[in-house]
């Protein structure tokens, strides 16, 4: 069985599955894929993301505000939070981090957004999904000031390794995307050889970010396949110990998530 560890199910474009999630959740466990992480990107889609993992058991959620989802001038309440976290449906934090590359000059508004989360974690004891462009030094800053006794995932991994080992000494998880399967990701596919097996997942941050052979259209849950089938040859493993290794990887580091025996 696969997890498809992060996906924006409220987002997907469903026109190949005749515009139903429904459907495109059931082509998707058609492949393999027993479960899925819905992930909150802002206060907005927050009932949302927890309204599907009400709604379908094989879905959780996070809350979280996207570093690019941030309104001008204003960090996210901690008690707004601390609330949206107490849902026994939500088993994580994010997605959360600092993006750069679209957004320099909101540096100091990601920053105390950021750690306003990692606060939230230490709190609760829910591990943060993080995202990071453009921002590697201060993301480890961060990340070490924060000392997270459950930690997290750096979602949809791009960097180097690095910084990939510096994530995974703070205690970090490393997941990968399509993107481990496009012709010029010759680096990242160095570092997906070299991430320790218990300590990767596999998603598609689904509808962005489609692997080979769907590059460049909408992407879909069901994909999550043939980023775990990339995986397993490139780091030379079976592919069906490393779709219950990854199971495994997603059950340790989200204890919350009702993942089923698959």
């Amino acid at each position: 069985m696969l997890v498809d560890s992060h996906c924006h199910l409220d987002r997907l474009d469903l026109t190949q599955h005749a515009g139903s999630l429904d459907n495109a959740l059931e082509a998707a466990r058609g492949r393999g894929v027993g479960h899925f992480l819905c992930i909150g990107v802002s206060a907005d889609n927050a009932s949302a993301v927890k309204a599907l993992a009400e709604r379908y058991d094989d879905v959780d959620c996070s809350v979280g505000i996207h570093p690019l989802d941030l309104k001008p001038g204003e960090a996210p309440a901690l008690d707004w939070l601390l609330g949206e976290l107490n849902h026994p449906r939500v088993v994580a934090i994010g997605e959360t981090g600092l993006d750069y590359h679209y957004e320099p000059e909101a540096a100091e508004l990601q920053q105390a957004s950021f750690r306003l989360h990692l606060q939230a974690a230490n709190r609760t004891g829910k591990p943060v999904i993080v995202h990071t462009r453009g921002a590697r030094a201060d993301t480890l800053e961060l990340l070490r000031e924060a000392a997270l006794p459950q930690a997290g995932v750096l979602h949809c991994f791009t960097e180097d390794w690095d910084m990939a080992k510096a994530a995974l000494d703070l205690g970090f998880y490393i997941s990968l995307s399509g993107i481990v399967t496009f012709r010029n990701a010759d680096a990242l596919r160095d570092v997906a050889s070299k991430v320790p097996a218990d300590r990767l997942l596999v998603e598609t941050d689904s509808p962005y970010l489609a692997p080979i052979p769907y590059r460049g259209k909408p992407n879909l849950p069901q994909y999550v396949r043939e980023v775990a089938e990339f995986l397993a040859m490139l780091r030379g493993e079976c592919f069906e110990r490393f779709s219950e290794q990854t199971t495994e990887n997603f059950k340790r580091l989200f204890p919350l998530a009702r993942v089923k025996a698959g």
